[in-house]
C-alpha cells in the first residue's frame, strides 16, 4: 500500500470516527438533563469524565494515567478500576445518574468494562 493511500485511508477512518462521535454526543445533549459520563480511550490509557454540559464544568475525572496506579493502563482490568473510581468520585460530588457517552467507540472490551464497573459502583445510566 502506498503512502498516499495510507494517508487517505487514515483521514477517512478519522472522519468516520468523528461522525460517530458527534452523532452520539448530539443524541445525549438533545435528550439529557443529566451530566455526561464521557470516555476517551487511547492506545495506552483510558480516561473518564463526568461533565455538566449546561454549566460547562467537569465534575469528576478518573484515568489509568494517575499517579496512584502502577501497572498496565491498557487492559480490561485497568478499565474496570477506572470505572469504580469514577463512580465513587461522582457519587461523592452528589451525582448518581449520568448519560453514558461512549465517544464513538464500540461498546466492547475496555469501554464495556468501564461502564459495567461504573454501574456496579452505583452510577445509573
Amino acid at each position: 500500500m502506498s503512502a498516499a493511500r495510507k494517508a487517505r485511508r487514515s483521514k477517512m477512518t478519522n472522519a468516520l470516527f468523528k461522525k460517530r462521535q458527534s452523532r452520539t454526543r448530539y443524541k445525549i445533549a438533545s435528550t439529557g438533563t443529566r451530566p455526561r459520563l464521557s470516555i476517551f480511550r487511547s492506545g495506552k490509557h483510558i480516561y473518564a469524565q463526568v461533565i455538566d454540559d449546561r454549566q460547562a464544568i467537569t465534575l469528576a475525572t478518573a484515568s489509568t494515567n494517575e499517579k496512584d496506579d502502577h501497572g498496565k493502563g491498557y487492559n480490561v482490568e485497568a478499565a474496570s478500576k477506572v470505572g469504580q473510581k469514577i463512580a465513587e468520585r461522582a457519587i461523592a460530588k452528589g451525582v448518581k445518574q449520568v448519560m453514558f457517552d461512549r465517544g464513538g467507540y464500540i461498546y466492547h472490551g475496555r469501554v464495556k468494562a468501564l461502564a459495567e464497573a461504573a454501574r456496579a459502583g452505583g452510577l445509573e445510566f
